[in-house]
Protein backbone atom coordinates (compact mmCIF):
# COMPACT_ATOMS: atom_id res chain seq x y z
CA UNK A 1 0.00 0.00 0.00
CA UNK A 2 2.82 2.35 0.89
CA UNK A 3 4.49 1.68 -2.41
CA UNK A 4 1.26 2.34 -4.24
CA UNK A 5 0.80 5.68 -2.49
CA UNK A 6 4.33 6.64 -3.33
CA UNK A 7 3.74 5.76 -6.96
CA UNK A 8 0.59 7.79 -7.05
CA UNK A 9 2.42 10.74 -5.57
CA UNK A 10 5.13 10.60 -8.19
CA UNK A 11 2.60 10.17 -10.95
CA UNK A 12 0.61 13.10 -9.69
CA UNK A 13 3.76 15.22 -9.57
CA UNK A 14 4.57 14.24 -13.13
CA UNK A 15 1.04 15.17 -14.14
CA UNK A 16 1.33 18.61 -12.50
CA UNK A 17 4.68 19.11 -14.18
CA UNK A 18 3.15 18.10 -17.52
CA UNK A 19 0.24 20.51 -17.00
CA UNK A 20 2.67 23.33 -16.16
CA UNK A 21 4.76 22.50 -19.21
CA UNK A 22 1.68 22.52 -21.43
CA UNK A 23 0.62 25.90 -20.06
CA UNK A 24 4.10 27.29 -20.70
CA UNK A 25 4.00 25.91 -24.23
CA UNK A 26 0.75 27.74 -24.92
CA UNK A 27 2.17 30.92 -23.50
CA UNK A 28 5.40 30.69 -25.49
CA UNK A 29 3.97 29.77 -28.87
CA UNK A 30 0.61 31.45 -29.13
CA UNK A 31 0.02 29.13 -32.10
CA UNK A 32 -1.58 26.11 -30.46
CA UNK A 33 -4.95 24.46 -31.15
CA UNK A 34 -6.41 25.65 -34.42
CA UNK A 35 -3.12 27.29 -35.43
CA UNK A 36 -1.30 23.97 -35.20
CA UNK A 37 -3.97 22.22 -37.23
CA UNK A 38 -3.55 24.82 -39.97
CA UNK A 39 0.21 24.21 -39.96
CA UNK A 40 -0.36 20.45 -40.17
CA UNK A 41 -2.65 20.88 -43.19
CA UNK A 42 -0.28 23.31 -44.93
CA UNK A 43 2.54 20.80 -44.44
CA UNK A 44 0.35 18.00 -45.83
CA UNK A 45 -0.81 19.90 -48.92
CA UNK A 46 2.59 21.36 -49.84
CA UNK A 47 4.13 17.91 -49.38
CA UNK A 48 1.60 16.46 -51.81
CA UNK A 49 2.50 19.16 -54.34
CA UNK A 50 6.19 18.39 -53.86
CA UNK A 51 5.75 14.63 -54.35
CA UNK A 52 3.35 15.16 -57.26
CA UNK A 53 5.69 17.50 -59.11
CA UNK A 54 9.12 16.07 -58.43
CA UNK A 55 9.61 12.89 -56.37
CA UNK A 56 8.91 10.10 -58.88
CA UNK A 57 9.52 11.78 -62.25
CA UNK A 58 11.92 9.03 -63.31
CA UNK A 59 8.97 6.67 -63.79
CA UNK A 60 7.82 8.84 -66.69
CA UNK A 61 10.82 7.43 -68.55
CA UNK A 62 8.69 6.24 -71.50
CA UNK A 63 7.73 9.85 -72.31
CA UNK A 64 11.30 11.07 -71.93
CA UNK A 65 12.67 8.29 -74.13
CA UNK A 66 10.40 9.48 -76.95
CA UNK A 67 11.90 12.99 -76.59
CA UNK A 68 15.48 11.72 -76.30
CA UNK A 69 15.09 9.66 -79.48
CA UNK A 70 13.82 12.71 -81.35
CA UNK A 71 16.82 14.66 -80.01
CA UNK A 72 19.19 11.99 -81.38
CA UNK A 73 20.54 10.52 -78.13
CA UNK A 74 22.43 7.26 -78.80
CA UNK A 75 21.43 7.55 -82.48
CA UNK A 76 24.93 6.40 -83.41
CA UNK A 77 23.88 2.91 -82.29
CA UNK A 78 21.22 2.67 -85.03
CA UNK A 79 22.41 0.70 -88.05
CA UNK A 80 20.94 0.03 -91.49
CA UNK A 81 20.02 -3.58 -92.16
CA UNK A 82 18.71 -5.29 -95.27
CA UNK A 83 15.73 -7.62 -95.00
CA UNK A 84 14.04 -9.12 -98.07
CA UNK A 85 15.83 -6.58 -100.25
CA UNK A 86 14.55 -3.62 -98.18
CA UNK A 87 16.89 -1.39 -96.20
CA UNK A 88 15.53 -0.67 -92.72
CA UNK A 89 17.01 1.07 -89.69
CA UNK A 90 17.68 -1.20 -86.72
CA UNK A 91 17.79 0.75 -83.42
CA UNK A 92 17.86 -2.20 -81.02
CA UNK A 93 21.24 -0.98 -79.70
CA UNK A 94 19.69 2.42 -78.92
CA UNK A 95 16.72 0.77 -77.17
CA UNK A 96 19.11 -1.39 -75.17
CA UNK A 97 20.97 1.69 -73.87
CA UNK A 98 17.74 3.39 -72.80
CA UNK A 99 16.59 0.20 -71.09
CA UNK A 100 19.93 -0.08 -69.27
CA UNK A 101 19.66 3.53 -68.05
CA UNK A 102 16.23 2.85 -66.56
CA UNK A 103 17.36 -0.48 -65.08
CA UNK A 104 20.26 1.19 -63.26
CA UNK A 105 18.14 4.16 -62.14
CA UNK A 106 15.31 1.97 -60.82
CA UNK A 107 17.90 -0.13 -59.00
CA UNK A 108 19.42 3.00 -57.46
CA UNK A 109 15.94 4.30 -56.60
CA UNK A 110 15.44 1.25 -54.39
CA UNK A 111 18.96 0.37 -53.29
CA UNK A 112 19.81 3.89 -52.12
CA UNK A 113 16.80 3.72 -49.82
CA UNK A 114 18.93 1.59 -47.48
CA UNK A 115 21.60 4.22 -46.67
CA UNK A 116 18.89 6.89 -46.94
CA UNK A 117 16.84 5.10 -44.28
CA UNK A 118 19.80 4.94 -41.89
CA UNK A 119 20.63 8.57 -42.68
CA UNK A 120 17.06 9.66 -41.94
CA UNK A 121 16.82 7.68 -38.70
CA UNK A 122 20.19 9.01 -37.47
CA UNK A 123 20.37 12.64 -38.70
CA UNK A 124 16.72 13.51 -39.18
CA UNK A 125 14.73 15.44 -41.75
CA UNK A 126 16.80 18.53 -42.49
CA UNK A 127 20.10 16.81 -43.24
CA UNK A 128 18.36 14.14 -45.35
CA UNK A 129 16.41 16.67 -47.39
CA UNK A 130 19.39 18.96 -48.02
CA UNK A 131 21.29 15.98 -49.40
CA UNK A 132 18.31 14.85 -51.48
CA UNK A 133 17.70 18.33 -52.93
CA UNK A 134 21.37 18.67 -53.90
CA UNK A 135 21.48 15.27 -55.60
CA UNK A 136 18.18 15.84 -57.40
CA UNK A 137 19.20 19.27 -58.71
CA UNK A 138 22.54 17.96 -60.00
CA UNK A 139 20.70 15.20 -61.90
CA UNK A 140 18.39 17.72 -63.59
CA UNK A 141 21.35 19.94 -64.51
CA UNK A 142 23.19 16.99 -66.06
CA UNK A 143 20.22 16.32 -68.38
CA UNK A 144 19.88 20.04 -69.15
CA UNK A 145 23.50 20.33 -70.29
CA UNK A 146 23.75 16.92 -71.98
CA UNK A 147 23.73 16.50 -75.74
CA UNK A 148 23.86 13.75 -78.35
CA UNK A 149 27.65 13.78 -78.02
CA UNK A 150 27.41 13.31 -74.24
CA UNK A 151 24.51 10.87 -74.12
CA UNK A 152 26.27 8.88 -71.40
CA UNK A 153 25.45 11.68 -68.93
CA UNK A 154 21.95 10.21 -68.84
CA UNK A 155 23.27 7.29 -66.79
CA UNK A 156 24.30 9.29 -63.68
CA UNK A 157 21.58 11.91 -64.26
CA UNK A 158 18.58 9.58 -63.98
CA UNK A 159 20.14 7.73 -61.03
CA UNK A 160 20.68 11.02 -59.16
CA UNK A 161 17.09 12.09 -59.88
CA UNK A 162 15.88 8.72 -58.59
CA UNK A 163 17.92 8.96 -55.38
CA UNK A 164 16.89 12.55 -54.68
CA UNK A 165 13.25 11.75 -55.39
CA UNK A 166 13.08 8.86 -52.94
CA UNK A 167 14.59 11.10 -50.25
CA UNK A 168 11.82 13.63 -50.82
CA UNK A 169 9.23 10.86 -50.48
CA UNK A 170 10.67 9.34 -47.28
CA UNK A 171 10.93 12.70 -45.52
CA UNK A 172 7.31 13.48 -46.49
CA UNK A 173 5.73 10.17 -45.44
CA UNK A 174 6.25 11.04 -41.76
CA UNK A 175 3.60 13.76 -42.20
CA UNK A 176 1.06 10.96 -41.75
CA UNK A 177 2.07 10.91 -38.06
CA UNK A 178 0.41 14.32 -37.66
CA UNK A 179 -3.02 12.89 -38.47
CA UNK A 180 -3.33 9.87 -36.14
CA UNK A 181 -6.16 7.64 -37.27
CA UNK A 182 -5.69 8.63 -40.93
CA UNK A 183 -1.99 7.81 -40.91
CA UNK A 184 -2.10 4.94 -43.44
CA UNK A 185 -4.37 6.91 -45.77
CA UNK A 186 -1.93 9.81 -45.87
CA UNK A 187 1.11 7.56 -46.35
CA UNK A 188 -0.59 5.91 -49.33
CA UNK A 189 -1.70 9.32 -50.62
CA UNK A 190 1.92 10.50 -50.69
CA UNK A 191 2.97 7.35 -52.52
CA UNK A 192 0.15 7.95 -55.01
CA UNK A 193 1.48 11.47 -55.59
CA UNK A 194 4.93 9.94 -56.07
CA UNK A 195 3.50 7.65 -58.78
CA UNK A 196 1.58 10.47 -60.46
CA UNK A 197 4.69 12.64 -60.71
CA UNK A 198 5.80 10.40 -63.60
CA UNK A 199 3.45 12.55 -65.71
CA UNK A 200 5.96 15.44 -65.39
CA UNK A 201 8.02 13.98 -68.25
CA UNK A 202 4.82 13.90 -70.32
CA UNK A 203 4.50 17.65 -69.73
CA UNK A 204 8.14 18.03 -70.79
CA UNK A 205 7.37 16.03 -73.95
CA UNK A 206 4.36 18.20 -74.81
CA UNK A 207 6.06 21.57 -74.22
CA UNK A 208 9.09 20.51 -76.26
CA UNK A 209 6.75 19.49 -79.10
CA UNK A 210 5.28 23.03 -78.83
CA UNK A 211 8.73 24.55 -79.36
CA UNK A 212 10.13 25.04 -75.85
CA UNK A 213 13.85 24.32 -75.58
CA UNK A 214 14.85 20.92 -74.17
CA UNK A 215 17.58 22.59 -72.09
CA UNK A 216 15.35 25.32 -70.65
CA UNK A 217 12.72 22.77 -69.63
CA UNK A 218 15.20 20.97 -67.39
CA UNK A 219 16.78 24.20 -66.13
CA UNK A 220 13.31 25.19 -64.91
CA UNK A 221 12.99 21.89 -63.01
CA UNK A 222 16.43 22.52 -61.49
CA UNK A 223 15.38 25.97 -60.24
CA UNK A 224 12.43 24.45 -58.41
CA UNK A 225 14.93 23.43 -55.70
CA UNK A 226 13.94 26.75 -54.08
CA UNK A 227 10.52 25.23 -53.28
CA UNK A 228 12.11 22.22 -51.60
CA UNK A 229 14.42 24.42 -49.54
CA UNK A 230 11.50 26.56 -48.36
CA UNK A 231 9.61 23.50 -47.09
CA UNK A 232 12.75 22.13 -45.45
CA UNK A 233 13.40 25.22 -43.34
CA UNK A 234 9.82 26.41 -42.74
CA UNK A 235 7.36 23.49 -42.82
CA UNK A 236 9.27 20.43 -41.62
CA UNK A 237 11.13 19.51 -38.38
CA UNK A 238 14.89 19.32 -37.97
CA UNK A 239 14.63 15.78 -36.63
CA UNK A 240 11.52 13.61 -37.19
CA UNK A 241 7.81 13.78 -36.50
CA UNK A 242 7.24 11.33 -33.62
CA UNK A 243 4.48 8.73 -33.42
CA UNK A 244 2.32 8.67 -31.35
CA UNK A 245 2.20 12.46 -31.60
CA UNK A 246 2.84 14.40 -28.36
CA UNK A 247 0.19 16.90 -27.30
CA UNK A 248 0.59 20.34 -28.91
CA UNK A 249 3.49 19.11 -31.03
CA UNK A 250 5.08 21.97 -32.98
CA UNK A 251 7.87 22.18 -35.54
CA UNK A 252 9.28 24.27 -38.38
CA UNK A 253 10.04 27.98 -38.06
CA UNK A 254 10.68 29.56 -34.69
CA UNK A 255 7.57 30.66 -32.86
CA UNK A 256 7.64 33.09 -29.95
CA UNK A 257 11.44 33.15 -29.92
CA UNK A 258 11.78 29.48 -29.03
CA UNK A 259 14.03 27.23 -31.06
CA UNK A 260 12.89 24.10 -32.81
CA UNK A 261 14.89 21.85 -30.55
CA UNK A 262 12.78 22.88 -27.55
CA UNK A 263 9.57 22.09 -29.38
CA UNK A 264 10.48 18.84 -31.10
CA UNK A 265 11.55 16.76 -28.12
CA UNK A 266 10.20 13.28 -28.93
CA UNK A 267 7.88 11.99 -26.22
CA UNK A 268 7.97 8.30 -25.38
CA UNK A 269 4.51 7.44 -24.18
CA UNK A 270 3.84 4.78 -21.62
CA UNK A 271 0.80 2.59 -21.52
CA UNK A 272 -1.35 2.53 -18.38
CA UNK A 273 0.48 -0.64 -17.37
CA UNK A 274 3.79 1.17 -17.58
CA UNK A 275 5.03 -0.55 -20.74
CA UNK A 276 6.68 1.63 -23.34
CA UNK A 277 4.68 1.69 -26.55
CA UNK A 278 7.82 1.99 -28.68
CA UNK A 279 8.55 -1.72 -28.09
CA UNK A 280 12.25 -1.19 -27.34
CA UNK A 281 12.69 -4.97 -26.93
CA UNK A 282 12.27 -5.43 -30.70
CA UNK A 283 15.66 -4.86 -32.27
CA UNK A 284 16.34 -4.09 -35.90
CA UNK A 285 17.90 -7.54 -36.28
CA UNK A 286 14.83 -9.35 -34.92
CA UNK A 287 12.58 -7.38 -37.28
CA UNK A 288 14.84 -8.06 -40.25
CA UNK A 289 14.97 -11.82 -39.58
CA UNK A 290 11.23 -12.15 -38.99
CA UNK A 291 8.91 -14.05 -41.35
CA UNK A 292 6.88 -10.85 -41.67
CA UNK A 293 9.83 -9.11 -43.30
CA UNK A 294 10.77 -12.05 -45.55
CA UNK A 295 7.23 -12.63 -46.85
CA UNK A 296 6.72 -8.92 -47.42
CA UNK A 297 10.02 -8.75 -49.31
CA UNK A 298 8.80 -11.50 -51.64
CA UNK A 299 5.45 -9.67 -52.06
CA UNK A 300 7.15 -6.42 -53.03
CA UNK A 301 9.95 -7.85 -55.18
CA UNK A 302 7.97 -9.94 -57.65
CA UNK A 303 5.38 -7.25 -58.32
CA UNK A 304 7.96 -4.48 -58.51
CA UNK A 305 9.94 -6.47 -61.09
CA UNK A 306 6.77 -6.77 -63.16
CA UNK A 307 6.19 -3.02 -63.09
CA UNK A 308 9.78 -2.02 -63.77
CA UNK A 309 10.07 -4.31 -66.78
CA UNK A 310 6.79 -2.96 -68.17
CA UNK A 311 7.89 0.69 -67.82
CA UNK A 312 11.43 0.07 -69.06
CA UNK A 313 10.28 -1.81 -72.17
CA UNK A 314 7.10 0.16 -72.92
CA UNK A 315 8.56 2.08 -75.87
CA UNK A 316 9.93 -0.96 -77.75
CA UNK A 317 6.77 -2.93 -76.87
CA UNK A 318 4.55 -0.23 -78.38
CA UNK A 319 6.83 -0.09 -81.43
CA UNK A 320 6.41 -3.84 -81.80
CA UNK A 321 2.59 -3.78 -81.46
CA UNK A 322 2.21 -0.67 -83.65
CA UNK A 323 4.51 -2.08 -86.37
CA UNK A 324 6.79 0.97 -86.07
CA UNK A 325 4.05 3.61 -86.58
CA UNK A 326 5.55 6.65 -84.79
CA UNK A 327 2.17 8.41 -84.57
CA UNK A 328 0.55 5.45 -82.82
CA UNK A 329 3.50 5.06 -80.48
CA UNK A 330 3.29 8.75 -79.51
CA UNK A 331 -0.46 8.50 -78.90
CA UNK A 332 -0.17 5.44 -76.64
CA UNK A 333 2.83 6.94 -74.85
CA UNK A 334 0.77 10.03 -74.05
CA UNK A 335 -2.15 7.86 -72.91
CA UNK A 336 0.13 5.94 -70.57
CA UNK A 337 1.55 9.13 -69.10
CA UNK A 338 -1.93 10.66 -68.62
CA UNK A 339 -3.12 7.59 -66.70
CA UNK A 340 -0.16 8.03 -64.31
CA UNK A 341 -1.82 11.22 -63.07
CA UNK A 342 -4.55 9.05 -61.58
CA UNK A 343 -2.09 7.48 -59.12
CA UNK A 344 -2.84 10.14 -56.52
CA UNK A 345 -6.57 9.32 -56.85
CA UNK A 346 -6.09 5.55 -56.59
CA UNK A 347 -3.66 5.38 -53.67
CA UNK A 348 -5.91 6.76 -50.87
CA UNK A 349 -8.38 3.91 -51.39
CA UNK A 350 -5.72 1.51 -50.20
CA UNK A 351 -5.10 3.67 -47.13
CA UNK A 352 -8.82 3.77 -46.38
CA UNK A 353 -8.92 -0.03 -46.54
CA UNK A 354 -6.10 -0.18 -44.00
CA UNK A 355 -7.55 2.52 -41.74
CA UNK A 356 -11.10 1.19 -41.78
CA UNK A 357 -10.66 -0.53 -38.41
CA UNK A 358 -9.80 2.84 -36.75
CA UNK A 359 -12.53 3.94 -34.38
CA UNK A 360 -14.05 0.45 -34.23
CA UNK A 361 -14.13 -1.56 -31.05
CA UNK A 362 -11.57 -4.35 -30.88
CA UNK A 363 -11.88 -7.84 -29.51
CA UNK A 364 -10.96 -8.16 -25.83
CA UNK A 365 -7.20 -8.32 -25.47
CA UNK A 366 -6.53 -7.52 -29.13
CA UNK A 367 -3.54 -5.21 -29.61
CA UNK A 368 -3.40 -2.20 -31.92
CA UNK A 369 -0.83 -3.93 -34.10
CA UNK A 370 -2.94 -7.07 -34.49
CA UNK A 371 -5.96 -4.98 -35.49
CA UNK A 372 -3.78 -3.11 -38.02
CA UNK A 373 -2.49 -6.36 -39.50
CA UNK A 374 -6.00 -7.78 -39.83
CA UNK A 375 -7.01 -4.66 -41.75
CA UNK A 376 -3.94 -5.05 -44.00
CA UNK A 377 -4.84 -8.56 -45.21
CA UNK A 378 -7.48 -7.32 -47.66
CA UNK A 379 -5.15 -4.62 -48.98
CA UNK A 380 -2.26 -7.03 -49.53
CA UNK A 381 -4.52 -9.55 -51.32
CA UNK A 382 -6.17 -6.95 -53.58
CA UNK A 383 -2.76 -5.65 -54.60
CA UNK A 384 -1.64 -9.09 -55.79
CA UNK A 385 -4.91 -9.68 -57.65
CA UNK A 386 -4.54 -6.34 -59.44
CA UNK A 387 -0.98 -7.20 -60.44
CA UNK A 388 -2.04 -10.54 -61.94
CA UNK A 389 -4.82 -8.88 -63.98
CA UNK A 390 -2.45 -6.13 -65.14
CA UNK A 391 0.16 -8.70 -66.14
CA UNK A 392 -2.38 -10.76 -68.11
CA UNK A 393 -3.46 -7.68 -70.08
CA UNK A 394 0.16 -6.66 -70.70
CA UNK A 395 0.92 -10.17 -71.98
CA UNK A 396 -1.94 -10.02 -74.52
CA UNK A 397 -0.51 -8.74 -77.84
CA UNK A 398 -3.50 -6.54 -78.73
CA UNK A 399 -2.69 -2.82 -79.03
CA UNK A 400 -6.12 -1.33 -78.03
CA UNK A 401 -6.16 -3.55 -74.93
CA UNK A 402 -3.13 -1.64 -73.65
CA UNK A 403 -5.42 1.22 -72.60
CA UNK A 404 -6.86 -1.15 -69.98
CA UNK A 405 -3.33 -2.29 -69.16
CA UNK A 406 -2.34 1.33 -68.40
CA UNK A 407 -5.32 1.76 -66.05
CA UNK A 408 -4.62 -1.48 -64.17
CA UNK A 409 -0.91 -0.66 -64.01
CA UNK A 410 -1.35 2.74 -62.35
CA UNK A 411 -3.98 1.34 -59.96
CA UNK A 412 -1.78 -1.56 -58.94
CA UNK A 413 1.37 0.54 -58.66
CA UNK A 414 -0.42 2.97 -56.34
CA UNK A 415 -1.61 0.10 -54.15
CA UNK A 416 1.81 -1.59 -54.23
CA UNK A 417 4.09 1.22 -53.08
CA UNK A 418 1.59 2.95 -50.82
CA UNK A 419 0.64 -0.35 -49.20
CA UNK A 420 4.29 -1.27 -48.81
CA UNK A 421 5.13 1.83 -46.77
CA UNK A 422 1.93 1.61 -44.72
CA UNK A 423 2.52 -2.08 -43.90
CA UNK A 424 6.09 -1.44 -42.73
CA UNK A 425 4.84 1.40 -40.52
CA UNK A 426 2.24 -0.83 -38.82
CA UNK A 427 4.09 -4.17 -38.64
CA UNK A 428 7.34 -2.88 -37.12
CA UNK A 429 8.39 -0.33 -34.45
CA UNK A 430 8.47 3.30 -35.71
CA UNK A 431 12.04 3.70 -34.47
CA UNK A 432 13.20 1.24 -37.17
CA UNK A 433 10.97 2.50 -40.01
CA UNK A 434 13.70 4.21 -42.04
CA UNK A 435 16.14 1.31 -41.73
CA UNK A 436 13.58 -1.42 -42.46
CA UNK A 437 11.97 0.48 -45.32
CA UNK A 438 15.42 1.13 -46.78
CA UNK A 439 16.54 -2.48 -46.37
CA UNK A 440 13.35 -3.74 -47.96
CA UNK A 441 13.70 -1.46 -50.97
CA UNK A 442 17.42 -2.23 -51.34
CA UNK A 443 16.90 -6.00 -51.38
CA UNK A 444 13.99 -5.70 -53.80
CA UNK A 445 16.28 -3.57 -55.99
CA UNK A 446 18.60 -6.54 -56.43
CA UNK A 447 15.66 -8.58 -57.73
CA UNK A 448 14.67 -5.73 -60.05
CA UNK A 449 18.01 -6.08 -61.87
CA UNK A 450 16.50 -9.13 -63.56
CA UNK A 451 14.61 -6.76 -65.84
CA UNK A 452 17.72 -6.18 -67.97
CA UNK A 453 18.38 -9.87 -68.81
CA UNK A 454 14.63 -10.16 -69.48
CA UNK A 455 14.90 -7.27 -71.92
CA UNK A 456 17.97 -8.82 -73.55
CA UNK A 457 16.05 -12.10 -73.89
CA UNK A 458 13.15 -10.29 -75.58
CA UNK A 459 15.37 -8.34 -77.99
CA UNK A 460 17.60 -11.34 -78.75
CA UNK A 461 16.30 -14.93 -78.85
CA UNK A 462 12.60 -13.90 -78.78
CA UNK A 463 13.00 -11.49 -81.71
CA UNK A 464 11.30 -8.55 -79.96
CA UNK A 465 8.20 -10.52 -78.90
CA UNK A 466 7.74 -10.26 -75.08
CA UNK A 467 4.89 -12.81 -74.88
CA UNK A 468 6.75 -15.66 -73.16
CA UNK A 469 8.52 -13.37 -70.69
CA UNK A 470 5.18 -11.77 -69.82
CA UNK A 471 3.60 -15.18 -69.20
CA UNK A 472 6.49 -16.17 -66.92
CA UNK A 473 6.19 -12.94 -64.93
CA UNK A 474 2.43 -13.41 -64.56
CA UNK A 475 3.01 -16.83 -63.02
CA UNK A 476 5.76 -15.38 -60.80
CA UNK A 477 3.38 -12.68 -59.56
CA UNK A 478 1.14 -15.37 -58.05
CA UNK A 479 3.86 -16.04 -55.44
CA UNK A 480 3.00 -12.69 -53.85
CA UNK A 481 -0.16 -14.26 -52.37
CA UNK A 482 2.14 -15.89 -49.80
CA UNK A 483 2.39 -12.61 -47.86
CA UNK A 484 -1.33 -11.97 -47.14
CA UNK A 485 -1.74 -15.70 -46.44
CA UNK A 486 1.03 -15.58 -43.83
CA UNK A 487 -0.41 -12.43 -42.20
CA UNK A 488 -3.84 -14.11 -42.06
CA UNK A 489 -2.40 -17.25 -40.42
CA UNK A 490 -0.42 -15.11 -37.95
CA UNK A 491 -3.54 -13.16 -36.89
CA UNK A 492 -5.53 -16.38 -36.63
CA UNK A 493 -2.82 -17.91 -34.43
CA UNK A 494 -2.76 -14.78 -32.24
CA UNK A 495 -6.54 -14.90 -31.83
CA UNK A 496 -6.39 -18.60 -30.90
CA UNK A 497 -3.70 -17.99 -28.28
CA UNK A 498 -5.66 -15.07 -26.86
CA UNK A 499 -8.81 -17.18 -26.66
CA UNK A 500 -6.95 -20.00 -24.87
CA UNK A 501 -5.51 -17.46 -22.50
CA UNK A 502 -8.97 -16.27 -21.53
CA UNK A 503 -10.19 -19.84 -21.06
CA UNK A 504 -7.28 -20.60 -18.74
CA UNK A 505 -7.78 -17.37 -16.84
CA UNK A 506 -11.48 -17.96 -16.33
CA UNK A 507 -10.85 -21.51 -15.18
Amino acid sequence: MLANKKTLKVTGGSQRQSDTSTAEDRKMFGCQGAGLRVRYWVTLITGLVECLGFAGVMFGWASLVFVLKSQGYFSNLCVNTTRNGTITENCSGQDEQFSLIFTIASFMNNFLTLPIGFLFDHFGTMVSRLLGISVYTVGMLLIAFSSTATSVLLFPALSLIAGGGILLLITNMQVGNLFGTHRSTIITLYNGAFDSSSAVFLVIKLVIEDGVSFRWSFLFLSCCAVIHLFRTFVLLPNTRIPYPLPENYNYGIKCGGTSQAQVEMPVRRNSPQGHNTDNPERTFKSCFLSWFFMCHLLWLSVMQLRHYLFIGTLNPMLNHLAAGDAGLVSRYTNAFAFTQLCGILCAPWNGLIMDRRKGKSREPGQSDQEADLRAAILSLSLTVLQCVLFSVCAATPVLPLQYLTFVLQVLNRSFLFGGNAAFVSMAFPPVHFGKLFGTLMALSAVISLLQYPCFALIKGPLGGDPLYVNIALTILSLLAFINPLYVYLHCRRQASQRSNGYINTSS
